[in-house]
């Protein structure tokens, strides 16, 4: 957790250093039962990239979200999104109730969306509250709904 803070941080000073305000692209934390960074890229009005690293039972799990932002919601700043995407990620079977001790998972597998994304008018700060459910193909299969998070993030 302390090297999550400290490449957080240093991530933090570098994309200030830009000044830039516009929100095609924001970075920063994402907490919920998994914690870790978040980057996101719109690639136009409405689609966007995510890309998310995590950690959870003594492992690593990186996510790539395709996602579509739609208004409407009355709020400026203020979006829902849905999307799609995959994952791959490294367990420690003697840290999680579900698992087997002594043993390591690595699983594969597909992820959904959904959520609302607010950027403050006139200052850098994101904020994003979604679901990503989850559904292992390869490793320790099966269907994971407790995928929720909040991110914050510094948009540029």
């Amino acid at each position: 957790m302390k090297k999550l803070v400290i490449i957080s941080a240093i991530l933090f000073c570098i994309v200030s250093l830009s000044n830039a305000q516009d929100y095609n692209n924001a970075i920063g934390l994402r907490g919920g039962l998994s914690n870790g960074l978040t980057f996101k890229h719109f690639m136009g009005d409405k689609a966007a990239i995510e890309l998310i690293g995590t950690t959870r039972w003594k492992g690593l799990e990186v996510t790539g979200l395709y996602e579509l932002h739609n208004g409407g919601l009355g709020v400026d700043g203020l979006t829902w999104f849905y999307g799609a995407g995959g994952h791959i990620g490294f367990w420690d079977g003697d840290y999680a109730t579900w698992g087997t001790a002594g043993e390591t998972y690595t699983v594969i597998g597909v992820d959904g969306i959904l959520g609302l994304d607010f950027k403050f008018p006139k200052h850098p700060i994101n904020l994003s509250l979604d679901w990503k459910p989850a559904f292992n193909i390869v490793g320790y299969s099966g269907f994971w709904a407790d995928g929720g998070a909040l991110s914050i993030r510094y948009a540029f």
